[in-house]
């Protein structure tokens, strides 16, 4: 049983890192943008709470950031209660990529017969 679940991950993260390099970006900006869209009641996340999402070390993920706000995806903002906070946000371009590859991934979680209590639209 753990060696068929471990094979049908793989096969996952296999489709996953194809279509989101054919989109044009890497597997890591895909999920950045995942996690900051995941976030509930907002639409923004701290540097050190995608960190903590993607499992990574703080400077390595504002280096991610970094990348990804180069490529159009995301952008910054100093928080609005403490301005000394980073907030990372969606572009409108990170948004659409997101939307089209977050609906490819659930016809690959479908097709694997996978049930998750996870809704790509909110």
């Amino acid at each position: 049983m753990m060696s068929q679940f471990r094979y049908q991950l793989r096969q996952f993260l296999r489709f996953s890192e194809e279509i989101t390099r054919a989109e044009g970006i890497t597997p890591l900006q895909y999920q950045l943008m995942l996690h900051v869209r995941g976030f509930p009641q907002r639409e923004w996340a701290t540097v050190g709470e995608l960190a903590e999402r993607l499992q990574a070390a703080p400077n390595g993920t504002a280096a991610l950031i970094t990348r990804s706000e180069a490529a159009g995806l995301v952008t910054r903002r100093p928080g609005e209660d403490d301005r000394r906070q980073v907030q990372v946000h969606l572009t409108a371009k990170g948004e659409r990529c997101l939307q089209k590859l977050a609906l490819l991934h659930k016809s690959e979680m479908d097709s694997f017969g996978w049930v998750f209590g996870i809704v790509a639209n909110r």
